[in-house]
């Protein structure tokens, strides 16, 4: 069957059309995409109290009470997701620490967290009395947050000071529960160029392949091409840390 000039210049339109709505369906699903918050935690540990035949004696306090492993940790909370949210309620919680003191901020701003009004309420004391049993054992175990504005990107940093209740390093957890919005606990890594080493060491290695190939085609020398891949597998986290703050520009571009 012939194709007429006239049915050649529709199959261009309804090609582009198709390509059209399929590219449109695809970013429509990344732009509304389940919401992330994602948070790491790590812990320092500040002074032990222990008793010691030869070196003496050591005694940690706070409040005038001596506590046995004093830490001070950090939870850092970052939106994840393409979208802002708006007042989300945050719990730190633990079983096997005392919290203590704490302190909290928006990252890049003058602002700190308020305890939610719930939180409050439970912990509220009429003057002249004193706390309950339960409001301390509350405030010792859980603390909860309310974020007016949590716009994308955004980082929130906790620090607690607290008292392990074993020798072993306390946990820290947090607990959200939010429409659209799925939390997830990831192991604290280090870091390069601002972006998490291991996942740069991976994005460069991958990246790798592709210049391996590129060299093996291009390059006659042998030697040459032995030196260039010695110097990238030499600073394969640069590449590969750059991949990634670029496809995150990319990503908050697209997404508003």
């Amino acid at each position: 069957m012939e194709i007429t000039p006239f049915q050649s210049n529709l199959i261009i339109p309804a090609i582009a059309a198709v390509l059209g709505a399929i590219l449109t369906f695809i970013v429509q699903r990344f732009l509304n995409k389940r919401g992330t918050f994602t948070y790491y935690v790590w812990h320092n540990r500040v002074g032990i109290s222990a008793d010691d035949s030869v070196f003496g004696t050591v005694r940690v306090t706070w409040n005038n009470s001596e506590v046995a492993n004093l830490y001070s940790s950090t939870v850092e909370l970052r939106n994840e997701s393409l979208n802002d949210y708006e007042n989300v309620t945050v719990r730190v919680f633990t079983n096997d620490t005392i919290l203590l003191t704490e302190r909290t901020e928006i990252v890049g701003t003058t602002h700190y967290l308020a305890w939610s009004q719930a939180y409050a309420d439970k912990l509220a004391v009429q003057t002249g009395s004193q706390a309950s049993v339960a409001q301390r054992d509350l405030y010792s175990s859980q603390r909860e947050y309310e974020i007016p504005t949590f716009n994308r990107g955004q980082l929130i940093r906790f620090t607690f000071l607290n008292s392990a209740k074993t020798e072993n390093q306390p946990s820290l957890w947090l607990d959200i529960v939010h429409k659209g919005v799925k939390t997830k606990f990831q192991i604290a890594q280090n870091k390069f160029m601002g972006v998490q080493q291991n996942t740069a060491a991976l994005v460069g290695s991958i990246l790798g392949i592709f210049l391996l190939v590129a060299v093996v085609i291009m390059l006659d020398v042998v030697w040459i091409a032995a030196i260039v891949s010695f110097l990238y597998g030499l600073f394969v986290l640069v590449p590969g840390a750059l991949l990634i703050k670029l496809w995150q520009k990319l990503r908050n571009y697209f997404g508003g």
